[in-house]
């Protein structure tokens, strides 16, 4: 009988751990899943957590989605710290990661190039450094906001803006509900909207409102179907080129009430319903 290995059990590796929920617990949740998946150039100021502007100062500290070649954290000369949400490399929990990010950042001198680890390991995660608050998200045109006064006039700088820049898609915030956006890409425009709900009691509802009919925003759109990002739900419509986002505000707004209706239904599903969920589900993508 061969003999059993003495050696223990492999431990998992940090980034077999996966947080499917990472944004869970701060107050602009369905915010920051929009900002990392939906919105291509972006911006918000953030506050930290008392204990960490106790030990770095009132040093201003800005959420971008996206920095140049997807750096995780830059620092400025002037102390600013700007963090990335949109980056390449990541462990199983984000949060942990964007954490770990502005730590390396604050603890960088200002000016200087940021080290910041692909697997920072157990610690704090960004419902432990920052204060928590709404976002105030400016959405822009490009990615002038990187760039300190003067630094367009490098031709190399410029011509790597002007790349970054070519990727943005125009895109503008609908009033009807938090994380909700209109977007035009190419040729095609669409709403999509990340659900605040808990993804069960969305689904449901969704559920029921596409067993009535009535998914859709109106003539002439397409409930394309949803993804599943960071534990919550993102419906999508596509909609006509033509019309501005403006013009969506109305039906949206209408969509809103009918959702919120649904979602305070609390008998069970009707079969119809059931089998409008079955749709549903085989039509969803997960985005980690």
């Amino acid at each position: 009988m061969a003999k059993k290995s003495a050696r223990p059990a492999k431990r998992p590796k940090i980034r077999d751990v996966f947080v499917p929920r990472p944004f869970d617990g701060l107050a602009a949740e369905p915010e920051w899943v929009a900002l990392r998946e939906l919105v291509p150039a972006a911006s918000a100021p953030l506050k930290l957590a008392p204990q960490l502007a106790e030990k770095y100062g009132d040093r201003p500290v800005l959420l971008a989605t996206v920095l140049p070649l997807a750096w995780p954290a830059m620092t400025k000369p002037d102390g600013r710290v700007l963090i990335g949400l949109q980056r390449h490399l990541q462990s199983g929990d984000v949060s942990r990661d964007l954490a770990a990010a502005l730590v390396c950042a604050l603890e960088t001198e200002p000016g200087r190039t940021v080290a910041v680890p692909a697997l920072p390991g157990e610690g704090p995660r960004l419902q432990d450094v920052l204060a928590d608050a709404p976002l105030d998200i400016t959405l822009h045109s490009g990615f002038e906001f990187w760039l300190d006064e003067g630094a367009a006039d490098d031709p190399n700088v410029k011509a790597s803006l002007e790349r970054a820049n070519a990727s943005v898609y125009p895109t503008e915030r609908l009033s009807a509900g938090p994380a909700l956006y209109w977007c035009r890409v190419s040729d095609k425009a669409h709403v999509r909207w990340v659900l605040p709900d808990e993804e069960d009691r969305a689904l449901s509802a969704l559920s029921r409102l596409s067993a009535a009919d009535a998914l859709r925003l109106g003539e002439g759109t397409r409930f394309a179907g949803m993804f599943r990002a960071h534990g919550l739900l993102v419906p999508v419509w596509d909609v006509p080129v033509e019309p501005e986002a403006a013009d969506w505000e109305a039906p949206t707004a209408e969509f809103a009430k009918r959702y919120a209706e649904a979602l305070a239904v609390t008998e069970p599903e009707t079969p119809a319903e059931r089998r409008a969920k079955q749709g549903l589900l085989g039509r969803q993508l997960t985005l980690r």
